[in-house]
């Protein structure tokens, strides 16, 4: 089973921007030397806890710092955006990179609805308009008689990859031919027949050359390692908590230390809200975190899990990667 990363740039209390982002590199070069397939970064607006809010700029400094891993977008809020910028954009990188770039593209808003406004060129957002920027996109990615011509143009056109957490996300990959990677960590409850939907509807482009003839598809799970599982949960607190403050609009909020975490006076709604959200996490030992994305790869039936690791103390971070690339034996 392949494992692959996405990073999401977490601020930590005390912490700033400046340090999540050269974390971010940092996590790239080191979980590239453990042998992952793929690192990807987000994109989110308007918030204090995440610092990605350009995960196209992010990705040029990750790979300039690194040599093989692939490296893309977790993704792209295409409705955002023209689509030909976007091909722009990512046509640079994969000149810059050759064969290493993905560009993962959403249609959430990344962000608030008043953000997504100020965003748009007309403060009109276009999220009825994705189906079409997805297929424009398509085009100008992989149509070399494309007039206007993207330029640069790269030895090979960089793989769109669907993201999305619905089951509209899912048929849609299936009609554009697309790859797709589903978000477990944001819908903890969707269930695993969502990638036999996947499948049974997915119809093959024969339009563009090097497109995917066959259902491919990636699941995106919460990850904790540590050394003992009563560790794991402990250090896990910090990312329940500053989801919890999140879900609640609270202002400024970043990630809390793990000891203000565990200690903080959650009621029995909070508790319930928070286990639900996070019932498809892996945490745990490296061997109870491998059963877990070992059940969850056959439950959905994919051969690649993407893995999300927020804690407070970095070196936590790189810690939990390494536990789980020992455990795979990357």
């Amino acid at each position: 089973m392949k494992l692959s990363v996405l990073d999401q740039s977490p601020i930590r209390q005390g912490g700033t921007a400046n340090h999540a982002l050269h974390e971010t590199i940092a996590l790239a070069k080191h979980v590239e030397s453990l042998g992952y397939h793929r690192f990807w970064v987000s994109e989110h607006h308007n918030m204090t806890s995440l610092a990605g809010s350009a995960p196209e700029v992010l990705l040029g400094a990750i790979g300039a710092n690194t040599e093989r891993i692939r490296i893309g977008s977790g993704g792209v809020m295409l409705p955002h955006y023209s689509a030909f910028k976007v091909a722009e954009v990512f046509s640079v990188l994969a000149t810059l990179y050759p064969d290493r770039v993905d560009v993962g593209i959403g249609r959430a808003p990344g962000g608030d609805m008043e953000t997504a406004r100020i965003l748009a060129t007309d403060g009109r957002p276009k999220f009825e308009r994705f189906p079409i920027l997805v297929e424009q996109l398509r085009t100008m990615l992989n149509d070399r008689d494309f007039r206007p011509r993207v330029a640069p143009v790269p030895p090979s056109p960089p793989p769109m990859w669907m993201l999305g957490s619905s089951h509209e996300s899912a048929i849609l990959a299936a009609q554009y031919g697309l790859p797709y990677n589903f978000a477990l960590f944001i819908n903890s409850q969707m269930i695993p027949e969502l990638f036999d939907l996947y499948r049974s509807e997915f119809k093959p482009s024969d339009s563009y050359p090097g497109q995917i003839t066959e259902p491919q598809t990636i699941l995106t799970v919460d990850v904790l390692c540590a050394e003992t599982e009563e560790e794991a949960q402990r250090l896990a607190m910090s990312r329940r908590l500053v989801f919890l403050r999140f879900a609640r609009r609270e202002r400024n909020v970043q990630v809390p230390p793990v000891e203000e975490a565990v200690n903080y006076p959650y009621n029995q709604q909070e508790l319930q809200f928070l286990n639900t959200k996070f019932q498809q996490a892996a945490i745990g030992t490296p061997a109870q975190v491998r059963a877990r994305l070992e059940q969850l790869a056959e439950d959905f039936g994919t051969d690649e899990i993407m893995t999300v690791t927020i804690t407070y103390d970095f070196q936590a971070r790189l810690r939990s990667y390494e536990l789980l690339a020992e455990e795979f034996g990357l």
